[in-house]
């Protein structure tokens, strides 16, 4: 059965959007799995919903079959990913789909995981199952660029951030802060979307920051902490050292005493050894090679001048967020970065506006 063939009426598409929507809730909190929404119904009854669990596990589809009240047999569960078929760290959801006798299997797109993609029509349908796929397919990609990244590149999803005066400046002796309570709150929900967020120590030397969400509620989905220290110049009073526990801080270094290097190990702090390039920087590719084999794969990047020209060098974000002040910075040592604007504004030719409650502040998120 071909996707120009299936036919889809309205209703289809409303429990569709439900489940798109319930993936969507969940986008940059399951870890290595992609975020999926699952939704049952029988002659028009909702009978159960389901999401990716926190960290990947249970599937969507799982959950929904589980959290089900009711017996399950002739139902149609829409789904926004095709239902895997392999055998992980739990079991094929097909096996669970073709257990609680559900008549019909609508999902998306098709998973671009190879142990999966294709394999749940023929599975599903010798078992009697009515299978359509490809509704509502453009929005699920919207969801899933960051998965089909994931997949196809074995690199995280790179989004960028920073926060800029009227003047274009990212730093001044007597401007403290930028932006407004409001777009902090912009900022935070980045950070409990990303399962890493990456500086270098410059930054975290001079600015001293927290590299957590405070927005209530959410603060223990603060993500792991990865610092670029060519040397190990982190500061033993930094918020970041201090807080340090086991897993949650990263630091990629080349050179270190050994007294620092056992130090930070005490800590928890995760080091990883790589060389220089020939102009003294590391290999940012190879960085975030490192950082996806290590689990993450939404990375946050709150990047000063240098680290932020360097991203956009090599067109290593995916998106990138800027905020803009409308007021001017104050005081002398201004660092303006209207070079890396162009390089930004140069790079990436989609721009929309985020449509938030930001009072004066405007965010433009940039795209490929």
């Amino acid at each position: 059965m071909s996707t120009k063939k299936d036919k889809f009426n309205l209703k289809d598409s409303f429990y569709m959007k439900l489940a798109i929507n319930l993936a969507r809730q969940r986008l940059g909190l399951t870890g290595e799995n992609p975020s999926v929404g699952c939704v049952i119904v029988r002659n028009n009854e909702l009978l159960s919903l389901g999401q990716t669990g926190f960290n990947g596990r249970p599937h969507a589809e799982v959950n929904a079959i589980i959290n089900s009240k009711v017996n399950l047999k002739g139902s149609s569960l829409y789904v926004t990913l095709e239902p895997c078929t392999h055998y992980g760290k739990t079991n094929p959801c097909t096996n669970l789909i073709i257990k609680s006798k559900i008549k019909k299997v609508i999902f998306s797109m098709f998973d671009v995981d190879e142990r999966t993609k294709h394999k749940s029509l023929s599975i599903l349908r010798k078992k009697k199952i009515i299978v359509k796929y490809g509704l509502l397919k453009n929005e699920a990609l919207k969801i899933y660029k960051q998965y089909i990244l994931n997949k196809k590149k074995s690199l995280p999803f790179v989004v960028g951030k920073i926060a800029i005066s009227k003047d274009n400046c990212i730093h001044s002796t007597k401007t403290k802060k930028i932006t407004n309570i409001h777009s902090d709150s912009i900022s935070h929900l980045l950070r409990y979307k990303s399962d890493a967020i990456l500086i270098s120590s410059k930054t975290l030397n001079i600015d001293n920051p927290k590299l957590n969400c405070r927005l209530n509620g959410l603060e223990n989905f603060s993500p792991k902490r990865i610092i670029l220290d060519k040397f190990l110049s982190i500061k033993k009073n930094s918020f970041i050292f201090l807080t340090s526990k086991k897993n949650n801080t990263v630091i990629f270094y080349c050179k270190g005493s050994s007294k620092k290097i056992s130090l930070l190990k005490k800590k928890g702090i995760i080091l990883i050894n790589l060389k220089l390039n020939k102009y003294g920087h590391f290999h940012l590719k190879t960085v975030l090679k490192k950082i996806f084999s290590i689990g993450c794969r939404n990375l946050l990047v709150e990047g000063g001048k240098n680290l932020t020209n360097n991203f956009l060098k090599y067109n290593l974000f995916n998106e990138f967020y800027l905020f803009k002040s409308k007021k001017n910075s104050n005081g002398k040592n201004k660092l303006n970065i209207t070079s890396e604007l162009k390089l930004l504004s140069n790079k990436y030719k989609n721009k929309s506006k985020l449509n938030s409650f930001t009072n004066d502040d405007v965010i433009e998120i940039y795209t490929k």
